[in-house]
């Protein structure tokens, strides 16, 4: 059984006030995505990263400043998430028992409990999504400006890496975008899978606004990630 690992990196910089885009900021000396791809080349995954093509180039230079030595494919990300997902399914050849990882560039904190879990369930159960509780409290709006509280126990909030079983998700991926496929999940759920949920870690963070540098440069500094 192999292990692959789809990394998703088509962020910019634009919430952060930012002309670098976000998977290539610095953090505790080396950029983010660099971070996050040594966490899945550490799980031993054969690596594929989908980066927009205006990226590539930029992406390659820093690999030569920063020495930067893993062995990553490197693919063109496509217009969607699910594009550059598409376009990353394309670029393996999987036996049947074979699992693919998708994981978001910005989440460098991925820990190894986390992606070692993901692969093991999966490896059982077809697929594995890591989850987290909702500890906010969670109000519904409608069109006509009211609102209403939703009971959050029964609500979770979804993280990467989310891995499947190979050949199911190229079969799923397959389909014609919707614009329902709100992650990797929805995709096979709409090939009629039924998804799995394993505990996902709240320090995996996904760097969004220029604070979630700070609290992950702190994570790294207290080790808490790994």
């Amino acid at each position: 059984m192999k292990r692959y690992a789809i990394i998703v990196a088509g962020g910019s910089g634009s919430r952060f006030g930012s002309a670098v885009p976000k998977q290539f900021l610095p953090l505790a000396g080396l950029p983010v995505l660099m971070h996050t791809i040594s966490r899945f080349t550490d799980a031993g995954a054969t690596v594929v990263l989908a980066l927009p093509k205006s990226q590539i180039g930029y992406w390659k230079a820093l690999c030569l400043q920063y020495r930067f030595l893993a062995r990553v494919t490197i693919v063109e990300g496509g217009d969607t998430r699910f594009g550059s997902v598409k376009n990353a399914i394309s670029a393996i050849t999987p036996a049947d028992d074979d699992l693919v990882a998708i994981h978001d560039g910005v989440r460098p904190l991925v820990s190894h409990q986390v992606i070692e879990n993901a692969y093991a369930e999966a490896a059982i159960h077809g697929n594995a999504i890591p989850v987290v509780p909702v500890t906010d409290s969670i109000r519904q709006t409608g069109t006509d400006g009211e609102s209403h509280a939703i009971d959050r126990s029964s609500l979770v909030a979804v993280q990467t890496p989310q891995v499947f079983n190979a050949k199911a998700l190229q079969a799923a991926y397959a389909a014609s975008y919707d614009p329902t496929f709100t992650d990797d999940a929805s995709v096979i759920e709409h090939a009629g899978h039924s998804i799995h949920l394993v505990k996902g870690d709240t320090s995996n963070i996904k760097i969004t606004h220029p604070d979630d540098i700070k609290i992950a440069e702190i994570l790294l500094q207290n080790g808490a990630s790994r």
